[in-house]
Formats: C-alpha cells, sequence, structure tokens
C-alpha cells in the first residue's frame, strides 16, 4: 500500500496527525477544483491516498499492526463505512462521484464562457450561480470575471469536498478501530454483546 510507505509501520500507539491530513487533502482538492477535469486523474488518487494514510495513522494509534494484511484490509474497510443511516453506506463511491462531477462542471463553465456569452439561459449551473451571487451584490458580470471566479468557485468546492469526506472518514477509522482495539482486548464476542445491551 502507498499510503503506509511514509508511516512508521510499527505497532506503538502514536496521536494520528488529523490536523496534517486534512490540510493535505483541502489543498490538494482546491487545486484539482481550480483546474476541473484535466487535474482530477491526478488529483483524485492523491487525495485518496491521504485519506487512507489518515486511516491508517488513526489505526496505527490504536495499536494496529500495518504490517500485517488484516490490519491493511481493516484500513480499506473504513472507505465502506456510512454513518448510522443505510444511506450513506457508500462513502467512497459518493466522493468519487461529487469530485467527477465538480470537475466536469467546472470544465464546462470554462469553456462555456471562452465561447459564449455569460449569461445566457443554457448556461451551466457554475456560470448561473456566479451570476446569481454578481447579480444580489449589484457587481456586472463579464465573461473576464465570470472566467476567473470560476477556478475559485472549483476550488472551493474541491477543498470543501475532500474536508467532508476526511471528516467522515476519520471519524469512522476511529470508532472502527477502538472497537478493534477492544476486540484485541476482551474477545469480540463480549464487545458485540455490550455493544447490543447499549
Amino acid at each position: 500500500m502507498v499510503s503506509l510507505q511514509t508511516l512508521d509501520t510499527g505497532a506503538r500507539p502514536i496521536m494520528p496527525q488529523n490536523f496534517f491530513h486534512k490540510c493535505l487533502v483541502v489543498v490538494s482538492g482546491a487545486v484539482g477544483g481550480a483546474l476541473g477535469l484535466p487535474a482530477l486523474a491526478v488529483e483524485l488518487p492523491l487525495s485518496t491516498c491521504v485519506m487512507l494514510r489518515s486511516v491508517a495513522d488513526i489505526a496505527r494509534s490504536q495499536g494496529e499492526q500495518l504490517q500485517t494484511r488484516d490490519a491493511q484490509l481493516a484500513c480499506i474497510q473504513v472507505f465502506a463505512m456510512g454513518g448510522r443511516s443505510d444511506k450513506d453506506d457508500a462513502g467512497e463511491s459518493a466522493y468519487f462521484m461529487l469530485r467527477a462531477a465538480l470537475a466536469k462542471s467546472v470544465t464546462e463553465a470554462l469553456e462555456y464562457v471562452t465561447e459564449r456569452s455569460v449569461i445566457e439561459e443554457g448556461a451551466p449551473v457554475l456560470i448561473r450561480l456566479i451570476a446569481q451571487i454578481a447579480e444580489r451584490f449589484e457587481i456586472n458580470v463579464t465573461e473576464k470575471l465570470a472566467a476567473e471566479c470560476i477556478p475559485l468557485v472549483g476550488a472551493a468546492g474541491g477543498g470543501a469536498i475532500n474536508l467532508m469526506f476526511i471528516n467522515h472518514f476519520q471519524n469512522m477509522a476511529h470508532g472502527h478501530f477502538i472497537v478493534r482495539r477492544l476486540e484485541r482486548a476482551y474477545s469480540p464476542e463480549v464487545v458485540r454483546a455490550t455493544y447490543l445491551r447499549l
């Protein structure tokens, strides 16, 4: 696993660097969001690797032996975990779909601005959003202003999406690896029975 190559995979618990990983994915999401579809092929694997490294860092903090296949598989399983609702159990696929949709929107909006007038009826969503915001603040939107705003909107969106997902995956990882630590200490049956009682 590429994400583990920069981590000390020893068993000694170390506080996870959650904030550091959040900063990395927000920056990579912002850069990728600003550049649109062409950057997606580079940014998406990079952000995913950083998120997986964060999950592994959390696993290590709970005493997981990261050099074992079991611990590595447990790290990957975090990406399939949702919250309490069954509707959010496809976290990883939702992340990829959102990022691809944002990249496509940024690219379409930039192409639109270079080819046509800004505020036509059939304008892409990002163009209409920029026009509505500008109208609210009584700013006259030109093609140049819209073209300059699109990367900013894409950057903000890319950073926000990455932050939302890394928060989710870090929370899931903390819960998952605390449970695994308790199972190692008390047995899976005892932990499950206690959980069901609660």
